[in-house]
């Protein structure tokens, strides 16, 4: 099983190194790591009202509060001896003695640092944790923006288009340092779910009080994360005849809901119970920053490897394209120059599809550089070079590549071209728009696409 970035093309702008990639394949682990819910603990906390800002309990927290607790209960036993018979001291001691035990316990299960927990803070006074404990029948992988440990896919916010790293920088990014976890199942069929939200480093999860949570009717706390992770399942599989899906939000605890009104509003959409967050081939993970395809290992066997891709650009070019004004051969650059525009680069005329050499004529006016007049059929129209969609997993068949995406010029199959160019992928808090998987540009034209016109040579 694998999660492929959308954008990247194949590879990162810097290279693919260490848990930063573009594409994260997921193994059975040699020993299982996955945690299930296990003990619900609540926790009252008078003294947290004075507290200006709610924030995670820590382990120095934790013992300071049992400290306090223990400090407590002494100072009342000693008012219970002073006021009380012997019969009744016993019964309030004990009784007190049990509240502080019940207590402490409850703290233990935040500040171990062996236990997985979810914090769910309801109020300044009042917390509920759910105490996780060892699955051995599950492998538990998380994703998100942090490098720290716990997360074994780091990802960062998607730059549409053909900015790099060093012409674009992200400000402020959306994406959670812990932003979600997908448990696979160690046995056949080896079904792979997601979860909103991962463990940190801690080893707990943390939903402040201005987070969405609730209480279900069955009793289990739940709730979402502050941007979100929304779902798509495609109907009828990853393939050519597929169709999208409707995009949904996943909790924390794995249920699958509509989409709230904006990615991050307080309430909750519609609970979908005949949905699940079970991934699927070509399943859609959008984190509000960064869009993951999941492709399963069953899937990836029907789909082109790289060098079925290779085979294909050299197909193209042994055929000899021409330039049919300059009349020069043409040729699509090696997969390891694919972000250099070199001199027999192919480019095209999106609006009709002709394909040229690189000139300098047809001009429309100063305002749009981009917009050229073609010599063969007078369309005016974006005039781009043309880029081979190298990322093997976002092809839906093995089929030449005869489509171009508009108006970004990535170069891939027909029916890859028509499945990705009719998929909402979510924009910003609540806007969706179909993009190219290979750089992520927002898609443009009465069909998001375009089919080429190859001039062969003229002998």
């Amino acid at each position: 099983m694998a999660l492929e970035r959308h954008r990247y093309n194949g590879a990162l702008p810097n290279g693919d190194r260490g848990r930063r990639k573009s594409r994260f394949a997921l193994y059975k682990r040699p020993k299982a790591n996955g945690v299930k819910p296990s003990t619900v603990h609540v926790i009252s906390t008078p003294q947290a009202s004075k507290v200006t800002e709610p924030r995670p309990p820590h382990r120095g927290d934790c013992d300071r509060e049992a400290e306090d607790v223990r400090k407590t209960c002494d100072r009342e036993a000693e008012d219970v001896r002073t006021t009380n018979t012997f019969e009744m001291q016993q019964n309030i001691l004990l009784e007190k003695l049990l509240s502080y035990s019940e207590h402490h316990t409850k703290i233990q299960a935040i500040s171990c640092k062996s236990q997985h927990s979810i914090s769910y803070t309801l109020s300044r006074s009042q917390t509920v944790v759910v105490e996780y404990t060892h699955d051995k029948d599950t492998d538990m992988f998380q994703v998100g923006r942090s490098t720290e440990s716990p997360i074994d896919f780091v990802v960062t916010d998607t730059i549409s288009g053909s900015q790099g790293a060093e012409e674009a920088q992200i400000t402020q990014s959306t994406i959670s340092r812990f932003a979600c976890r997908i448990v696979c199942d160690r046995n056949e069929p080896y079904t792979a779910r997601i979860f909103a939200a991962g463990f940190d480093s801690s080893r707990n999860i943390f939903l402040g009080e201005k987070a969405a949570k609730w209480k279900n009717p069955d009793g289990h706390m739940d709730g979402l994360t502050t941007n979100g992770v929304l779902v798509m399942h495609p109907r009828g599989g990853f393939t050519e005849e597929s169709q999208p899906g409707a995009w949904r939000e996943i909790s924390v605890c794995g249920d699958v809901y509509t989409l709230r009104e904006t990615r991050s509003a307080q309430q909750r959409g519609k609970l979908v119970q005949n949905e699940s967050n079970a991934l699927q081939d070509g399943s859609l993970i959008d984190l509000c920053g960064a869009t993951l395809l999941w492709r399963t290992a069953d899937g990836l066997l029907h789909t082109p490897t790289q060098k079925h891709i290779e085979a294909l650009r050299q197909e193209i070019n042994a055929a000899r394209p021409q330039c049919p004004v300059g009349l020069n051969t043409l040729a699509f650059p090696s997969i390891s120059r694919k972000e250099v525009v070199e001199e027999k680069q192919p480019w095209a005329y999106l609006s009709c599809g002709h394909v040229h050499g690189y000139h300098d004529w047809g001009h429309r006016s100063d305002a749009e550089a981009n917009e050229r007049e073609c010599p063969m059929c007078r369309t005016v129209g974006p005039y781009v070079p043309l880029w081979l969609g190298c990322e093997a997993g976002f092809y839906v068949d093995a089929g030449p590549p005869t489509h171009a995406f508009t108006p970004c010029g990535h170069v891939c199959s027909e029916k890859s071209a028509k499945y990705w160019s009719q998929i909402p992928l979510p924009h910003g808090t609540h806007a969706f728009h179909a993009a190219c998987p290979f750089c992520a540009t927002q898609l443009v034209g009465e069909q998001n696409c375009i089919k080429l016109i190859f001039q062969g040579p003229i002998d």
